[in-house]
C-alpha cells in the first residue's frame, strides 16, 4: 500500500490496508488512483456478497454541495453494471460508508446517506447477515466495475493456491445456471442490488405529483417502492412513512428496508395505517376506543329490526355489514342522496332507490344503537382523524409517503392519506394490484381527489414465481375490481411475463380425515426449509383445525400475526389476509370449501372475492406450491356467514331474537357462557389461568409486542368464526375437573 500510494496519510493507509486484507476472501477492492487528492469522490469501492459499497475515509461526512457530487458520481459510475439475467444495478443500491479513523465514528451525528463505522470496528462491514449476491455475481459485478470505474485501481491480495476456477462463473450462461441453482437452495436477496431496467427507471423518475405503481403479483412493486424510498431519503431531510392496510406487513418491510439501507433505517417509519391513526389521535388528545364486542352487538340488534326487509334482497347479514363498512362508511356517505349513486364499485347486487332507502334506515338504526352506548367503530376512528387533519395538518410533514396494498384501503382511508402526504412532487406513492384485493368494495383514485394521470406505472414481468407456480396461479379466474390507473383497466396476472423456469405446483383432494396424513407427508417431503415455508388458510376457524394437526405431528409453527421477516425454523401459519404482500420459498394451501346453498348475484360476488383470495395465496409461493382441497363429508356444510336460523324468532328478555343476543345465545359443547380472551387473539378460554393463554402473552412479551390484558367475554358476543374454543380448557376433562359437570 505504501509503495502504491507513497503520499497517503497514515489514517487512510491504515483503513485501506484493513479493507485490502478482506480481498483474500470474496471481496473486491477498487481504490482511487489519485489519492490523496481532495475531490468529491469516494476513496474506494468495495464489492462483496453484501453488495456495492462506496467508501469515504474521513472523520466527518462531506457537506453539500460536495456531498451531492460524491453521491451522484458513485451512482452514475455503477449504473451500467448488469447481472446475467439482464437486470441492472440502480444507483439506489450503492451503499455509502464513512469509515472514521480511530474511534471518531462514534461521535458522528446526522451522517445523511452514510453508514458510519469507526476504524476500530471495521469488521462490522464484513459481517454476513443476509447475502445479496453469490460468488459468481460478485465476480461478475467486480469485472464490470473494473471497466466502469475510471480512475480507480483494482487491488487484491493474491493467496497461494487460489482457486482460479471461479473465473469460469463470469460466463453468462454459467452465471444464470449458478443463480438458478442457488435460488433452489436458498434464494439470495439479489433484489437488494439488481433491478430490471423498467424497475430502475421508476426508482429514478421524478413525479410532479402523486404516482401509482400497479402490476400483477410477483412483479416487484414493493421492491421498487423500497428502492424509491431509499432514493428519496437520500435527497430529503424530513421523515418518511411506509404504511399499509395489512397489519403484518410493516414489520416485514421494515426488516427488508434495513437490509437495503441500514444507514437510513431511522429515517423511515413503517406502520399499519390504523396504528398510525390511533397514535395520531392520542397525540391530539382525541383517542377513541373501539369495543368490537359492543359494535357487534349493536349491529346484531339493528339487523334484528331490519332483517325482514333486507333478507329478501340478500339473506346474509355479513353482506350488509360490509355494505356499511366498505360502502356507506368507507366511501364517506353522510346522506341518503349521496348513497343513491348509480354504481357502488365492487358490489354486484343492484339496489333500487327504495331498497337503498331501506339500507339507509338500517344504517341509521345501527348508528343510533352505537350512540346510545357511546361506542365507536373503526370507521369513526378514520373519520375523526380525517377531520382533524383537514383542520390542523401535521406541523412536521413527511418528506414522502409510500402506501402498499392500496387496493384494500377504503376510500375515506385514501382521503386521509392524501391529507397526510400532500400532493407535491414525489410526496405520495401508491402501490397495489386490484386483482389481489381480498376485501369487498372498490373505488377510483379520482374519487379520493388523488390525481395520477400521466404518473401511473405498470410492471409486467413476474420475477417471483417459477414457471409451474405461475402457470397454476394464472389458471385462477380472478377478476380485477380496482381500476389499474383510475380510468384504465389493471393488468391481470395472465398478461404477466414469467422470468423464471422450473418450480413445482401440485394439488390434492380428499376428506378431512385424510388431511392429517397428507399434510404430514407433504411437510416431511418439502423441497425447502421449514422456516421458508407457509401454510395458508382462508378462514380463522380453519386455522384451529390445521394447528391441531400440526401440533399432533410435532411441527414447530409461527403465526403470521407474529412474523416479522426474521429467519427461523418454524412453519408460518395464517390466513390469506395475513399472508398477502409476503412470499415464501414453499407454500401449502388448505381450502375447506362449503357446498353452495344458493345462487344469485351476491353469491357471484362472494365467488369473485374468493377467487382473488385464491390468487393471492397461490402467488405467495416462489418455487413450490401444494394446494389441498378438503371435500365436505356427507351433508352440506353449514354456511360460514352467520344468519338467523329459520323459525327461531323467539325474543329473549333483552327484546332480541335469542340467536342474536350476545347474552342469551347458547354456547357449544364444553364452552362456558362466559370466558376469557385477549384482544387480537383467536381463542376463547374457559379458564383465565389457561396455560396456552399465558404462553401467548409470554411470547408477546419476549418479542417486544404489546401484551394485551385478559378480557372477560360472553360467548354470545363472539361472531361465528371469530374465536375458536381453546383445545386445553374448553374440554370435557377441564369442565369435570373444575366442577362444572
Amino acid at each position: 500500500m505504501k509503495e502504491r500510494f507513497p503520499e497517503l496519510d497514515p489514517d487512510r493507509r491504515r483503513v485501506l490496508g484493513g479493507l485490502l486484507v478482506e480481498t483474500t476472501t470474496a471481496w473486491r477492492l477498487f481504490v482511487r488512483g489519485d489519492l490523496p487528492a481532495e475531490q468529491p469522490r469516494a476513496d474506494a469501492f468495495l464489492i462483496g456478497s453484501e453488495g456495492v459499497f462506496a467508501i469515504t475515509i474521513a472523520a466527518r461526512p462531506p457537506v453539500p454541495p460536495a456531498l451531492h457530487r460524491l453521491v451522484r458520481h458513485a451512482e452514475e459510475r455503477c449504473a451500467g453494471i448488469r447481472d446475467g439475467r439482464g437486470r441492472v444495478l440502480p444507483g439506489s443500491a450503492v451503499h455509502f460508508v464513512l469509515i472514521a479513523p480511530g474511534s471518531a465514528g462514534t461521535s458522528v451525528r446526522d451522517a445523511g446517506p452514510f453508514r458510519v463505522i469507526a476504524e476500530q470496528r471495521l469488521s462490522q462491514l464484513f459481517e454476513r447477515a443476509a447475502p445479496h449476491l453469490n460468488r459468481g455475481q460478485v465476480e461478475a459485478v467486480a469485472d464490470q466495475a473494473g471497466r466502469l470505474l475510471a480512475g480507480y485501481v483494482p487491488l487484491r491480495v493474491e493467496t497461494s493456491g487460489r482457486d482460479r476456477t471461479a473465473d469460469a462463473l463470469l460466463e453468462p450462461d454459467a452465471l444464470v445456471a449458478d443463480q438458478v441453482a442457488a435460488a433452489q437452495q436458498r434464494p439470495f436477496d439479489s433484489w437488494l442490488t439488481f433491478l430490471h431496467p423498467h424497475q430502475r427507471a421508476i426508482v429514478n423518475r421524478d413525479y410532479s405529483g402523486p404516482a401509482r405503481i400497479s402490476g400483477p403479483a410477483g412483479t416487484g412493486k414493493t421492491v421498487v417502492a423500497l428502492h424509491r424510498l431509499r432514493r428519496l431519503a437520500r435527497r430529503s431531510t424530513g421523515p418518511l412513512l411506509f404504511t399499509t392496510f395489512v397489519r403484518t406487513l410493516p414489520a416485514v418491510h421494515e426488516a427488508a428496508f434495513t437490509r437495503l439501507a441500514p444507514e437510513l433505517a431511522g429515517r423511515a417509519e413503517f406502520t399499519h395505517l390504523h396504528a398510525w391513526i390511533r397514535r395520531f389521535l392520542v397525540e391530539r388528545g382525541m383517542g377513541l376506543d373501539v369495543d368490537p364486542r359492543g359494535v357487534r352487538t349493536a349491529f346484531s340488534r339493528a339487523w334484528a329490526r331490519h332483517r325482514a326487509v333486507l333478507e329478501p334482497i340478500e339473506r346474509h347479514d355479513e353482506y350488509w355489514r360490509t355494505e356499511i363498512d366498505r360502502v356507506i362508511r368507507g366511501r364517506g356517505f353522510t346522506t341518503l342522496a349521496e348513497y343513491s349513486i348509480p354504481r357502488r364499485h365492487g358490489r354486484n347486487v343492484r339496489l333500487t332507490a327504495e331498497q337503498k332507502a331501506a339500507v339507509w334506515r338500517f344504517y341509521e338504526t345501527y348508528r343510533e344503537l352505537l350512540a346510545e352506548r357511546g361506542l365507536h367503530d373503526y370507521n369513526d376512528v378514520i373519520d375523526t382523524a380525517l377531520a382533524e387533519l383537514r383542520q390542523r395538518p401535521l406541523e412536521n410533514r413527511y418528506a414522502a409517503v409510500v402506501v402498499d396494498e392500496v387496493q384494500d384501503i377504503t376510500l375515506n382511508g385514501l382521503r386521509l392519506i392524501k391529507e397526510l402526504a400532500g400532493t407535491g412532487p414525489n410526496q405520495l406513492l401508491l402501490v397495489g394490484d386490484g386483482q389481489q384485493q381480498v376485501y369487498p368494495g372498490g373505488w377510483r383514485l379520482s374519487d379520493a381527489g388523488i390525481p395520477v394521470k400521466g404518473r401511473g406505472e405498470v410492471l409486467r414481468v413476474n420475477d417471483r414465481n417459477r414457471h409451474e407456480v405461475l402457470s397454476f396461479a394464472k389458471g385462477i379466474d380472478a377478476k380485477n375490481e380496482v381500476d389499474g390507473l383510475d380510468d384504465e383497466v389493471g393488468v391481470a396476472l395472465r398478461e404477466a411475463e414469467g422470468a423464471n423456469t422450473g418450480g413445482t405446483a401440485t394439488s390434492w383432494r380428499g376428506s378431512e380425515d385424510e388431511l392429517a396424513d397428507e399434510l404430514a407427508r407433504r411437510i416431511a417431503e418439502l423441497p425447502a426449509p421449514l422456516g421458508q415455508t407457509a401454510l395458508i388458510l382462508f378462514h380463522r376457524g380453519d386455522l384451529t383445525r390445521c394447528r391441531r394437526i400440526l401440533r399432533a405431528i410435532g411441527v414447530p409453527c409461527l403465526s403470521l400475526d407474529d412474523y416479522s421477516g426474521e429467519p427461523d425454523d418454524c412453519l408460518k401459519v395464517g390466513t390469506v389476509h395475513r399472508a398477502k404482500g409476503l412470499d415464501f420459498q414453499a407454500v401449502l394451501v388448505v381450502e375447506f370449501p362449503g357446498k353452495a346453498t344458493e345462487a344469485g348475484v351476491a353469491a357471484e360476488e362472494a365467488s369473485e372475492l374468493r377467487d382473488r383470495q385464491r390468487l393471492v395465496a397461490a402467488t405467495r409461493a416462489r418455487d413450490y406450491l401444494w394446494w389441498g382441497v378438503v371435500e365436505p363429508a356427507g351433508e352440506a356444510v353449514p354456511d360460514r356467514v352467520p344468519s338467523l336460523p329459520a323459525g327461531d324468532e323467539t325474543e329473549c328478555v333483552h327484546q332480541m331474537p335469542v340467536a342474536w343476543c350476545a347474552l342469551c345465545r347458547k354456547p357449544p359443547v364444553n364452552v362456558l357462557p362466559y370466558g376469557y380472551r385477549t384482544r387480537g387473539g383467536s381463542a376463547y378460554h374457559n379458564d383465565p389461568d389457561c396455560t396456552w393463554l399465558d404462553k401467548g402473552q409470554n411470547r408477546s412479551a419476549r418479542q417486544g409486542r404489546t401484551v394485551h390484558p385478559k378480557e372477560r367475554i360472553a360467548w354470545g358476543a363472539v361472531t361465528p368464526g371469530e374465536l375458536e374454543p381453546c383445545e386445553a380448557c374448553c374440554t370435557d376433562v377441564w369442565l369435570r375437573r373444575h366442577g362444572h359437570r
